[in-house]
């Protein structure tokens, strides 16, 4: 879910004439998330196949990348490695959460009330192997890259971006910030209910608040994050007014594990050992992928790919296309 900094934190609005040409490291696992949640039927129940095999993902990964490289945006997804042993107990009681909502889902099913069904429907996805292998057979299959990271997917895109091999994030958290992304965009979706695409650039936030970064993650840990619960009835304006009284230090060391969590932030582990490469999609290879075997039109499927534009590389820096 990621840190709540919406209240103090305000974006630049942009529009994606201003991505032209750029290359945005998306944390694919948060996509994949968004594809899950957004892309059903009425009454709550994911797109699939004939053999009951979701692809709801499927299709948010090649009709969403088909329009935003035809916009001359080169994507690089980011998939999650291994968890910190402190986010197991997040990840549990999102665990919890899903299995609830389910629970509701059908019960709703059950009462003929599409509108309830769906709402606690979209709150109750998951990802399985199959959903994540899929996705990257897809990406390969359109000529995208992905990188695996070695522990959480926007540690690595915020060194991706700091290194030069991407200009932003893409992602919905804030997170990548504390990781020290030097841009974030946010709503990289056209013609979506996500609004118009936001940048947030993190040395303007920090000049805005007039903050450090060190303080922004001390912020963010008394607020609560994948690794903590933070404080009670401490929101984003209460920790900034913490940080602007120099009580930050004192307010941290009521938060167990606290050193171990500005470590995870701030001494990530990340793999150094990616190579990025854009190909040509492979039309042939995603109709029989998408339309032969999980039953897509295969004239959306054509016109989207005829779509891409596939920039080739086989730089592992990028400075050129900036």
């Amino acid at each position: 879910m990621g840190v709540k900094l919406k209240d103090i934190i305000k974006p630049e609005t942009i529009n994606f004439r201003d991505l032209d040409g750029k290359t945005i490291a998306i944390d694919a696992f948060n996509t994949l998330y968004q594809f899950l949640s957004i892309i059903r039927q009425k009454d709550g129940t994911p797109l699939m196949d004939e053999n009951g095999e979701i692809t709801s993902h499927l299709s948010g990964i090649l009709y969403r990348n088909s329009s935003i490289m035809e916009n001359g945006i080169k994507p690089i997804y980011i998939f999650d490695g291994q968890s910190p042993e402190l986010k197991l107990e997040t990840q549990q009681e999102r665990k919890e959460i899903r299995e609830e909502s389910e629970k509701k889902w059908n019960e709703a099913l059950a009462q003929g009330d599409e509108a309830e069904a769906r709402k606690f429907a979209m709150r109750s996805s998951q990802l399985s192997p199959y959903i994540i292998e899929s996705s990257k057979k897809l990406l390969n299959m359109m000529g995208i890259p992905y990188v695996e990271a070695y522990s959480e997917g926007e540690s690595q895109a915020a060194y991706m971006v700091q290194k030069g091999d991407a200009w932003a994030v893409g992602s919905q958290d804030y997170d990548c910030l504390l990781f020290g992304a030097d841009r974030m965009v946010r709503n990289l979706a056209i013609k979506s209910n996500l609004g118009n695409p936001e940048m947030f650039q993190l040395k303007k936030v920090l000049s805005n608040l007039q903050i450090t970064r060190e303080e922004l993650i001390k912020m963010s840990i008394i607020i609560g994050t994948d690794f903590d619960p933070g404080l009670k009835r401490v929101g984003a304006k209460t920790a900034l007014k913490y940080a602007k009284k120099g009580l930050l230090n004192e307010k941290i060391k009521l938060i167990d594990n606290y050193e171990k969590i500005e470590d995870i932030f701030l001494n990530p582990s990340i793999n150094k050992k990616y190579s990025l490469k854009w190909n040509k999609a492979n039309k042939k290879d995603i109709i029989n992928f998408l339309c032969d075997k999980h039953g897509f039109s295969e004239n959306r499927v054509s016109n989207a790919v005829d779509k891409i534009k596939n920039p080739t590389s086989s730089q592992k820096s990028l400075e050129d296309w900036f």
